[in-house]
């Protein structure tokens, strides 16, 4: 059953990776002579230890965070529960904007989390299996919260269950 979750987090990431890492190239609109951005604040966030003990045993999780980096330019961290996993991950070269642009889902709807602008995501293929994917602006890129059912019914609404995770914790954020 475990492989399955991870097969759907791994399939949700991978999709929306696909897209963002053909939107993340080089800067063809760079000129020269041009002051080019200092560190953003999300390159020091580190996405494996942002959640606390307690919040992931609240909702089901372990406390032990396992890598789950599946492209270096998005590193982050999946904790496995019975009922569903949770990923999250870091990309310091997307926006919101910037990935609904970039690729095509079954559903892509704009929200705000925790006073910032966000998106609830639903990679293509992945209607009804259980996952989802909530996008939050934050620190000069975004952070990716998901979830992923040990089966299609194990949560019953994923998305608002990540939402409510996102809202929970999103305060916490670089700015």
């Amino acid at each position: 059953m475990k492989t399955v979750t991870r097969a759907l987090i791994a399939a949700t990431a991978g999709v929306a990776l696909f897209g963002i890492s053909a939107c993340s190239g080089s800067d063809s609109g760079d000129t020269a002579g041009e002051p080019k951005p200092q560190g953003k604040a999300i390159s020091s966030f580190d996405p494996c230890t942002f959640f606390k003990p307690d919040e992931l045993t609240s909702w089901g999780v372990s406390t032990q965070s396992e890598d789950f980096t599946q492209v270096s330019f998005q590193p982050g961290c999946t904790w496995e529960g019975e009922k569903m996993d949770i990923a999250l991950q870091k990309n310091a070269d997307e926006t919101v904007q910037s990935l609904k642009e970039g690729e095509s889902y079954d559903s892509y709807e704009p929200i705000s989390v925790g006073g910032r602008e966000a998106a609830r995501m639903i990679v293509p293929g992945a209607t009804g299996q259980g996952g989802c994917v909530t996008v939050v602006s934050t620190g000069g890129g975004v952070v990716l919260y998901q979830i992923a059912g040990a089966m299609r019914d194990s949560v019953a609404d994923p998305c608002a269950e990540i939402e409510k995770i996102a809202n929970q914790t999103a305060s916490r954020l670089p700015k």
